[in-house]
């Protein structure tokens, strides 16, 4: 069984970056990226870091 789940989720690795290596699948992810990094900025915040401290 070990065997078939690595030959599985290797598949599943390789459609994945196949599927993102597309050009309209690219704009996609770059648009998400953009909407994330971009939701945090303009709330008032100050010091610009995120994350744990």
């Amino acid at each position: 069984m070990g065997l078939l789940s690595k030959i599985t989720k290797g598949g599943l690795a390789k459609k994945a970056i196949d599927e993102a290596s597309k050009p309209h699948n690219k704009r996609k992810i770059k648009q998400a990226l953009s909407s994330v990094t971009n939701r945090g900025k303009g709330s008032g915040t100050t010091g610009g870091t995120t994350g744990r401290r």
